[in-house]
């Protein structure tokens, strides 16, 4: 928790698991909002346990926990349910995940939690929205990838009449898509209530996320309806690495400027042919200007990454080097700018985590303390909500921990 970001002053009661939810709150935390996690007696959120773990604390879980206070407490119990109701008295946001109708019928649900006030924003997330056929689906991420697109969108273009194979990201896409759409409407629903609108209930869709995100760049010819269908829907599906001597990189021409000095750079005469000249005639002449690209890709891989880079970028051509996630802290640029930030967690050791990306000059953000170890906070935190005198009760009674 940052005390000097623009959400300090806001309170947060996070009873989502996973990464959705979990993320899209960890981004608020940053930002100054003070945090209560809400987890669940003996494993916890499963996200702890989910990848690389070092004593109940996974990478996944460290990510998108950061700055937050861990209490456990059993909602599945009637004192538990009741422990929620008065944490939820004192904080401005409510986040859950659990399937439709489950919180309504644990009456933690929206109705529940605002009643009597109208400044709560309550937010909740699911993978196909609270109605429709598929409202009850168990939805994790990779269910998501596969309906709204994503999968599709990565296959390979067919050969031989061949129908493409589906290829799922080897990360959570969805569920961070949906985390990044979930802190943007909370925001806005906070933005709102300001100026007077009183708190609302958000419900977002992993699904309806996800599919807003893909149509802006991949779903050309389904946005415009009365396409001739002769381009990919997804102006990215040619893209594809260049491999050079000693490494791979990547380069974006997508100016008349862009074309020319990538030819330029590579060696490739030929570039001021009125057939490839602009933007609209290298659209016309695709397969000849694909053979442009083809005799750079040719060249590169006589040449060393280093000399290509400082080529491309002597020409301003968009550019980029392939790097792995284990060489990217190591790189001067992200070095300079200070891109990631070090601590020790009491039970996984040494973290390394991206810095907020948000920089704000007058309300600054910053990561708060390392993710807490399970029910780190039960105690405190109930007794700010005047119940600490009932901690050893509840505790002797199974409904905290």
């Amino acid at each position: 928790m940052s005390e000097t970001g623009p959400l300090h002053g806001i309170r947060v009661l996070d009873l989502s698991i996973a990464a959705t939810g979990p993320y899209a709150v960890a981004l608020l935390a940053d930002q100054g909002a003070d945090v209560i996690k809400v987890e669940r007696p003996g494993i916890g959120d499963i996200a702890r346990w989910v990848g690389v773990a070092i004593g109940g604390t996974s990478a996944l879980f460290a990510a998108c926990n950061r700055g937050k206070r861990s209490i456990v407490v059993d909602v599945h119990t009637e004192e538990g349910r009741d422990v929620v109701r008065t944490l939820a008295a004192s904080c401005d946001v409510v986040v859950q995940n659990f399937r439709p109708g489950v919180v309504d019928r644990l009456g933690i649900g929206y109705a529940d939690l605002s009643a009597g006030r109208d400044d709560l924003v309550y937010v909740s997330l699911s993978g196909f929205g609270p109605v429709g056929p598929y409202a009850g689906k168990s939805a994790y991420d990779p269910v998501i990838q596969a309906y709204a697109g994503l999968a599709v969108n990565q296959a390979d273009v067919p050969r031989d009449g061949e129908p493409e194979q589906p290829v799922f990201l080897r990360q959570s896409a969805a569920d961070k898509v949906t985390a990044l759409t979930a802190a943007q409407a909370i925001t806005a629903a906070l933005f709102a209530r300001e100026r007077g609108l009183g708190g609302q209930h958000v419900e977002l869709s992993m699904l309806d996320a996800v599919t807003s995100f893909l149509w802006v760049d991949a779903a050309g010819n389904e946005v415009l309806m009365d396409s001739d269908g002769t381009q990919n829907s997804s102006f990215n599906k040619t893209l594809k690495p260049i491999a050079f001597k000693d490494g791979w990189a990547v380069v974006a021409p997508t100016s008349d400027a862009d074309f020319a000095g990538m030819c330029r750079a590579f060696g490739v005469d030929g570039y001021d042919d009125p057939r490839v000249a602009t933007i609209g005639e290298r659209m016309k002449n695709r397969e000849l200007t694909s053979g442009y690209v083809q005799r750079c890709y040719a060249a590169a891989t006589s040449m060393h990454v280093a000399d290509a880079m400082a080529r491309l970028e002597a020409e301003r051509v968009p550019c980029g080097r392939v790097l792995s996630p284990a060489e990217l802290p190591d790189d001067p640029h992200a070095v300079a700018v200070g891109m990631f930030e070090e601590s020790m967690h009491a039970k996984a050791g040494r973290v390394r985590l991206p810095r907020h990306p948000a920089r704000f000059s007058g309300t600054p953000s910053a990561l708060g303390a390392p993710s807490p170890v399970l029910g780190e906070h039960t105690d405190a935190v109930l007794a700010e909500a005047g119940l600490g005198d009932r901690v050893e009760a509840l505790r002797a009674a199974g409904v905290v921990a």
